[in-house]
């Protein structure tokens, strides 16, 4: 089985915030050639984040590329992966690590927001490990890492849209391992508990305002720290070392599973 070329080539979506960001920012310091993709790339925080990885591939010989892309729409995905191809290559690496989700009962529950968390966390993975899967086969190596949750396993009320589509997302996971397997394409999924980045903000005030008890994001934040066994929250870098190793040929046996990070944590 061949190796990845000395500057492997890794896509990352998601990869202007959050987890998606920290993984970037990781592989583009150990010389990675990182193309990130995002729906959004003019406001002020994603240009920041841009520039952040640009700092880290000039201080680790790696090289960065971010460009326009909409998990939803499948004419997106092709056009992006097409465009990092003709920069860069095939890629040897695939984080799958964009997500949304939103506060809602199933009660209720909009076929279009249902539809939108499904086609961006479940559905839009599928897309990308379609586009990438053929020439990782092709070339006899290949590793490809999607984001999970403990959503997968635990259910969390409010959250149906979410839970399943990670569940969905390890299912989607097993079996892209098992059809890269035998040429050297692994496929794990990781699977952190809360992790401090924007996302988490963002949900943490959709849960104040559905309690409608006057808590603060930061009063939430503090008791979900104080359930974790370790009394802390994970951070994204915690993730993206993980991630680190899981792409190296020291954990090519680690294929098909779910990695959780939690400290100890069932959500």
């Amino acid at each position: 089985m061949s190796q990845p070329a000395p500057h492997p080539v890794a896509i990352v979506t998601g990869g202007l915030s959050g987890i998606g960001h920290a993984v970037a920012l990781d592989l583009a310091g150990r010389g990675y050639r990182v193309v990130v993709g995002a729906r959004d790339l003019e406001s002020r925080a994603r240009i920041a984040a841009f520039g952040a990885l640009t700092g880290a591939a000039l201080a680790g010989g790696g090289e960065v590329r971010a460009d326009m892309l909409d998990l939803t729409d499948p004419a997106s995905v092709t056009a992006f992966c097409d465009r990092s191809t003709q920069r860069f290559g095939p890629a040897d690496v695939l984080i799958n690590a964009a997500g949304i989700t939103a506060e809602q009962p199933v009660e209720g529950h909009s076929d279009a927001l249902w539809q939108q968390i499904i086609d961006t966390n479940l559905t839009g993975a599928f897309r990308m490990i379609r586009a990438c899967l053929p020439a990782m086969k092709a070339r006899g190596w290949g590793r490809i890492v999607n984001i999970g949750s403990t959503a997968a396993t635990v259910g969390w009320q409010d959250n149906p849209a979410y839970c399943a589509s990670k569940a969905g997302l390890l299912g989607l996971t097993r079996c892209a391992a098992l059809e890269g397997a035998a040429q050297g394409v692994t496929c794990v999924m990781v699977s952190p508990a809360w992790v401090d980045t924007p996302m988490m903000e963002a949900d943490l005030a959709q849960i104040v305002a559905r309690e409608g008890k006057g808590r603060t994001t930061t009063e939430a934040r503090a008791a979900i720290a104080a359930e974790n066994p370790q009394h802390r929250i994970i951070a994204a870098g915690e993730v993206a070392a993980l991630v680190a190793f899981l792409i190296t040929d020291a954990a090519k046996g680690i294929t098909m599973e779910e990695v959780k990070i939690t400290g100890g944590a069932l959500w």
